[in-house]
């Protein structure tokens, strides 16, 4: 490679290796302390199914574990998966989804994860008998038009429903409670709760529409419900592949957050996605002020540490230590309902954008020893870098023969003397301006002008 300038010998060896050497390098004691510390969920470790879990609550920790089992290789996983589905299913009323899990399961993990009629039964008897009540109680509220009361019976039917997987019948008695709202605090959990059985629907155009709804009454909103908002506007989003505007919502997100948002999404989850949406569409100059020296995000990103080092890799320009993250993480984040759509695309980018940087500086760079940085074949780097170039995305050409990338950077000498011709140019043209203006109004021609008018 020859630098358009001469760069120190340290810094050229830098970026030969440019994280070879970074991969093989033992991790510094603090650095291993920290990761011993905090172990990551999504980690390149097999997924600890039961430490997963425990991040979520409610329907989608069962969801969750549902989709883990779907789409999990492992056999053991899968039964695992299965078996902590079924134990908190039977802790709630939801009899349909408790059938198919026991349909899943197939009477692999012995007689005591086999279907339950009698429990089924019951449940469902006693969600007749809730029904009736609430149907009951709701009646008598609209004859009395109490406002506070008909918006509870309404909102009482959304937790029924909810709670026994009929979302769609949730959400309309969760929105029809928006007439009876008579405060802020009201409106603001109408669009709450709104957004929990639309994220569960997959309808995200819903969520949009109800997080802007509940922004548009501030004086309402505490810092943990911004912070819900931001991570519904955040997966929102993510769903509509917009990862820029993803990141920033994700990254927008405070520590208030917490654990308070169990039902939808774990603190570690803001720090992943945030994390991979920002390194496939922030610049350098972004990364570093947004993610890097984000003193929040910072927070999130201490709960994933191989995350937290993959981002810092990137900036660093160590896309060897940096891919080879990214290539641990996959197999776990291909087990994420919310990113499992998205792995392939974000991978790319991020490939992509190291590419660019990698090659950015220098006038020519040997594509062998790129190819090595990158942990990949010659005739695959060169397949790679034609699609870039072919995009516009990197402005160079190919010596196929000798493997050697050549940058078309500019004439910078022939560049300034244009500009500098030109700023003559400009300023002759200003002074000739001000000179026949000057010379107008000494003759005064104007005055003269329209006086004969």
């Amino acid at each position: 490679m020859d630098g358009e300038d001469d760069a120190p010998k340290s810094l050229m060896e830098e970026m030969y290796a440019n994280g070879i050497e970074g991969v093989d390098d033992a991790p510094s004691s603090s650095t291993s302390t920290t990761i011993r510390k905090n172990r990551p969920i999504i980690s390149g470790e097999q997924l600890d199914i039961e430490a997963y879990a425990a991040l979520y609550s409610g329907r989608t920790k069962i969801v969750r574990l549902i989709f883990l089992a779907d789409h999990c290789d492992n056999s053991g996983m899968q039964l695992e998966a299965l078996r902590m589905a079924y134990d908190e299913l039977k802790k709630g009323e939801n009899t349909q989804l408790f059938r198919e899990v026991v349909q899943k399961i197939d009477g692999r993990l012995g007689p005591n994860y086999s279907m339950d009629a009698t429990w089924c039964a019951m449940v469902d008897r006693k969600a007749d008998q809730r029904k009736d009540k609430l149907e009951s109680e709701l009646n008598a509220y609209r004859t009395n038009l109490i406002k506070e009361s008909i918006r509870m019976g309404y909102n009482d039917f959304g937790d029924f429903y909810y709670a026994h997987g009929a979302l769609g019948d949730a959400f309309k008695s969760y929105v029809r409670t928006r007439d009876y709202c008579t405060t802020s605090k009201h409106i603001i959990q109408m669009c709450l709760s709104a957004i929990l059985v639309s994220i569960e629907m997959g309808q995200f155009a819903h969520v949009t529409s109800y997080v802007s709804k509940a922004e548009q009454t501030p004086e309402a909103l505490d810092p943990p419900t911004i912070a819900k908002l931001r991570c519904a506007a955040g997966l929102a989003h993510l769903e509509a592949k917009k990862y820029k505007l993803a990141a920033r919502k994700f990254l927008e997100v405070g520590p208030e957050l917490g654990n308070s948002y169990s039902e939808v999404i774990a603190p570690q989850d803001v720090a992943t996605y945030g994390g991979l949406c920002a390194l496939a569409s922030f610049d350098r100059t972004e990364l570093k002020n947004k993610v890097i020296d984000n003193i929040n995000f910072r927070n999130f990103l201490e709960l994933v540490p191989e995350v937290r080092e993959l981002i810092n890799d990137f900036y660093s320009s160590h896309y060897a230590s940096c891919l080879e993250y990214l290539g641990n993480l996959k197999s776990n984040l291909m087990l994420d309902i919310h990113i499992h759509d998205h792995v392939e695309t974000l991978y790319d980018q991020i490939r992509s954008k190291a590419l660019i940087q990698y090659t950015h500086p220098f006038v020519s760079v040997d594509m062998r020893m790129m190819a090595d940085a990158f942990k990949t074949s010659v005739a695959g780097l060169e397949k790679e870098l034609e699609s870039l170039i072919t995009d516009n995305q990197i402005q160079a050409r190919i010596d196929s023969h000798n493997k050697i990338l050549y940058a078309r950077h500019a004439d910078q000498r022939n560049a300034t003397f244009q500009r500098v011709l030109q700023t003559g140019n400009e300023f002759d043209w200003d002074v000739r301006a001000m000179l026949l203006r000057a010379n107008l109004l000494k003759h005064e021609y104007n005055l003269r002008a329209s006086r004969k008018i």
